[in-house]
């Protein structure tokens, strides 16, 4: 029964990803190795708390659906995604799978918000980038500033401020 459920989990962010439930589809980068396996990590490690088409509201953490592609704007945001702790700390220890599975997010649940020149993450990133976890920081201040870089620097919408649209300020 589990895994009946959990491949209807992982089809329904395929027909997703497809377009077939009307979401913005963007084509998912060559560098991602496995899609499939990319999809099935983040339903697993991911889907629970943002959902498995990336729309959590109104859960008081971030909605990632046609959102999260602009933290891969400024290097510093792009870091901040990786070094987020339940990224960082992913049970998920090689590093191609789990940039694999940060490369569906941002472009694929990620859809138009990822800027058309922004490169994949590697491995080598996810290595580099998960050696320095957040931990001691406020999570909420960090990704404030980066939002704020986000808007600034790229133009991203003022309404990534919001956890997730139409968020009660």
């Amino acid at each position: 029964m589990l895994v009946g459920l959990f491949a209807l989990g992982v089809a329904g962010v395929w027909q997703a990803h497809s377009g077939e439930m009307g979401q913005a589809v963007r084509a998912l980068p060559a560098a991602i190795t496995d899609p499939q396996l990319a999809r099935s990590d983040y339903v697993e490690n991911c889907g629970g708390c943002h959902g498995v088409d990336g729309s959590a509201a109104p859960a008081q953490l971030p909605e990632l659906r046609d959102r999260v592609g602009w933290f891969m704007c400024t290097r510093e945001a792009r870091a901040y995604l990786i070094r987020l702790p339940n990224v960082a700390h992913s049970r998920i220890k090689d590093n191609q799978q789990l940039a694999d599975l940060m490369n569906y997010v941002v472009f694929g649940l990620g859809g138009d918000s990822a800027p058309a020149e922004a490169d994949p993450f590697t491995a080598d990133e996810i290595a580099r980038e998960r050696q320095h976890a957040l931990s001691s920081i406020s999570l909420k201040a960090e990704r404030a500033r980066h939002v704020e870089s986000a808007i600034r620097q790229c133009g991203a919408p003022a309404s990534l401020r919001l956890l997730y649209p139409g968020q009660k300020g």
